[in-house]
């Protein structure tokens, strides 16, 4: 795995939420965050986030998104053939586009799409709304894919 420097990488806080545990003594609040990290040159992560406060929440995401990185391979700024992926409850089914045509894709995996580099793609999400696990699918259906 080669070793990338922090200050390439362009990230994106795709959904944040409060959340809260029970406890003893009352309710225990919380924050995730879901950011995306790319390059824009065939190189994202993502990664969940937890803290009591918001900043740490996102630096923490942050962190562990550029940890866990993939490449995939990009054919003239799009993908090379057409992938289904099914992850826990979501489902993408990503299909190559003609150049010009930009991303018409959903809003999680628009952020990871425009982050991983890819110009020309089109997408459908199915089953699950939860971005969390559609910003995975999306990933490991882009870890898939073959170069020519």
């Amino acid at each position: 795995m080669p070793q990338y420097d922090a200050s390439q990488f362009e990230e994106r806080i795709v959904e944040t939420k409060r959340v809260s545990k029970k406890n003893k003594g009352g309710n225990k609040p919380g924050f995730t965050a879901l950011v995306v990290v790319g390059n824009k040159s065939g190189t994202v992560g993502a990664a969940l986030g937890k803290a009591p406060d918001i900043s740490s929440a996102i630096r923490k995401a942050s962190k562990q998104a550029r940890k866990d990185v993939v490449e995939i391979n990009i054919n003239n700024n799009t993908i090379a053939h057409s992938v289904v992926m099914k992850y826990k409850a979501s489902i993408v089914k990503m299909m190559p586009a003609p150049e010009g045509s930009g991303i018409i894709a959903g809003g999680a995996v628009r952020h990871v799409m425009e982050l991983a580099g890819i110009k020309d793609v089109s997408a459908k999400l199915l089953g699950s709304r939860n971005k969390i696990t559609n910003v995975f699918c999306t990933i490991k259906a882009l870890e898939t894919i073959k170069g020519r």
